[in-house]
């Protein structure tokens, strides 16, 4: 995962260049996205802040994560997340974000990162989708 939000990357300028300051969001949560929803695309969504295609039901919600102190422009996860369907089928989960809000459709919530997952997994009613501690890394290039 190495994209950085529209909303993140002119936070951390403002902040780094002394035009604004960035607060820092603690903690931070991992939330779950699926295929397409409207033909943008689901990066092009995250990286404009649109979370539209966010899994919305069934048990989900996002998870809080953590991340050890970055290291040659890489921080790396330190805490396994765990979501579980329960109730129906999520769809296919293609994307990951991490926010700096647990609230699913809150206002003023925001994507800090997002990315594509290797390989995409199809969660259905009682399935868990897992990230283990070490297995999601943040890189800024």
């Amino acid at each position: 995962m190495s994209a950085a939000s529209n909303y993140l990357e002119n936070e951390l300028l403002d902040h780094a260049l002394g035009t604004g300051a960035f607060s820092m969001p603690t903690p931070v949560y991992l939330a779950l996205f699926v295929a397409d929803s409207g033909g943008t695309g689901v990066s092009d969504n995250l990286e404009e802040g649109t979370l539209s295609d966010e899994v919305s039901s069934n048990g989900y919600s996002r998870q809080r994560i953590t991340f050890g102190a970055a290291s040659g422009g890489t921080a790396t996860s330190n805490l396994t997340c765990t979501f579980t369907a329960s109730g129906g089928n999520w769809g296919t989960v293609q994307y990951v974000a991490i926010m700096d809000s647990q609230a699913d459709s809150a206002s003023g919530e925001n994507v800090l990162f997002y990315g594509a997952l290797t390989t995409a997994k199809t969660i259905e009613d009682g399935d868990s989708f897992q990230v283990s501690s070490g297995n999601l890394t943040v890189t800024l290039a």
